[in-house]
């Protein structure tokens, strides 16, 4: 579950983030341990970069500091929060613990995980901006506040493109400073649908988080808080994207209605073959395009789309401390170091994500224009936290209202004002239980 919070608290959040970190903190053991010290760190990296550069990392502290030993653990993030779960409740959960953003606010408000608050150094805090703190600024179950983790990782939305046929179209290539917008890219979409051919292809076999970071791009927030009561809230702002994607599936036709079952890589062999121009898709899926596509194939990333603004909603992965710790203080010390601006540039680079933390989004390998690390990394200055983490009750919403619902409208099944009244008259029944 989610727990609701107002994001204004983030802020003075991240300056008590700051405060005594030097008295290192509280918890049984603390810095006064007897001896060497071994904490236990679950790592959730899976692609073969992300791995080696998660243990070259672990290495390097264990060389550095002999009487604090991290043992790498490696997990998974298929079955992460059920093991987790176990673990907590077994009273023998990992030191350090590799999870996401969504993931936090149930287990803070559960007393799973430590408050961070005091216990990092401002070297590392003032490295990572507010928005990407507040991902992980959540209640702590008793009318409190609380940081829970340390945000390293981000992914943007971009668009990946056919170089040989955006060129022959003569359309202009956006920038970060001037991107797309959407009305611009709905007319390049149908410049470039030929006989047999779409401009676009939105695999939306999920579609609920691309639809609601997206809607950001008009201010569109889904989520309403008044005071502890959440509700749902599908205006105009909401249904902008959810109406474009719609008009260039059925009404431009510049997008191919085969491609909703996908999910995000599957259609690469058709962006491959010419059959689609453009793909919108997350940072990371640059990866599989330099690793699968033809030698001849040339391709571009093309920046975050804009509405009234580029504003996306993001999500961040995390490094927390379990509250059940015997040393929060030598977890801290070694998320402090596991984090700093060299090591995420290291993290960002085999995720082929983003590194929250400002000097590492400046290193040279975060800017080339090789393989498009450059608008990639610019995109991050668009991400704010995404509403619906701080929703009660949102995996539900999400499971049995909105992801239906929002197949069924992209399927042309339902009319949009239809597929609206069920997010919000549907949603509302599942957020009441939460509401408190």
């Amino acid at each position: 579950m989610r727990t609701r919070t107002a994001l204004a608290v983030a802020a003075a959040a991240i300056v008590a983030l700051t405060a005594g970190c030097s008295s290192g903190g509280g918890g049984a053991g603390g810095d006064k341990a007897d001896g060497p010290v071994s904490l236990k760190f679950l790592s959730l990296a899976w692609q073969k970069e992300s791995i080696a550069a998660n243990k070259q990392i672990v290495d390097e502290w264990n060389k550095a500091n002999p009487n604090i030993k991290v043992e790498y653990v490696q997990g998974s993030w298929d079955n992460v929060n059920d093991q987790l779960v176990t673990s907590f409740e077994a009273g023998d959960p990992p030191d350090v613990i590799h999870d996401d953003s969504p993931a936090l606010a149930g287990f803070a408000s559960r007393g799973y995980l430590l408050d961070l608050t005091g216990k990092l150094p401002a070297e590392l805090t003032g490295d990572i901006p507010k928005p990407a703190w507040d991902t992980v600024t959540f209640g702590d179950g008793k009318g409190g506040q609380g940081v829970y983790g340390v945000p390293f990782l981000q992914e943007s939305q971009v668009l990946i493109g056919n170089k040989k046929l955006l060129d022959a179209a003569k359309v202009r290539i956006p920038t970060p400073d001037n991107p797309w917008t959407w009305d611009e890219f709905a007319e390049i979409s149908k410049k470039l649908t030929k006989e047999g051919s779409f401009g676009v292809a939105w695999p939306l076999k999920s579609p609920v988080n691309k639809v609601l970071n997206l809607a950001l791009n008009f201010g569109g927030t889904f989520f309403q808080v008044d005071g502890t009561k959440a509700t749902v809230k599908v205006g105009p702002e909401e249904q902008e994207v959810m109406r474009r994607i719609h008009d260039q599936l059925y009404k431009d036709k510049s997008a191919d209605p085969s491609a909703l079952g996908m999910g995000t890589a599957d259609p690469l062999p058709g962006f491959y073959a010419g059959k689609y121009a453009l793909l919108p898709a997350g940072v990371y899926l640059r990866q599989q395009v330099v690793e699968q596509a033809p030698k001849d194939f040339e391709w571009i990333t093309v920046p975050p789309l804009k509405g009234t603004s580029a504003e996306q909603g993001a999500t961040s992965q995390t490094l927390s401390v379990a509250a059940d710790s015997k040393y929060p203080d030598q977890a801290a010390k070694f998320i402090s170091f596991f984090l700093n601006s060299a090591n995420q540039a290291k993290l960002a680079k085999g995720d082929w994500l983003l590194p929250t933390s400002v000097k590492a989004a400046s290193d040279p390998s975060m800017t080339t224009t090789e393989n498009g690390w450059d608008v990639a990394t610019a995109s991050a200055k668009n991400l704010v936290v995404a509403p619906y983490l701080k929703v009660n009750g949102f995996d539900e919403w999400k499971s049995k209202v909105a992801t239906p619902t929002l197949q069924q409208y992209f399927a042309d099944k339902i009319t949009l004002d239809q597929a609206a009244k069920t997010l919000v008259e549907e949603g509302n029944k599942v957020l009441e239980r939460y509401n408190n």
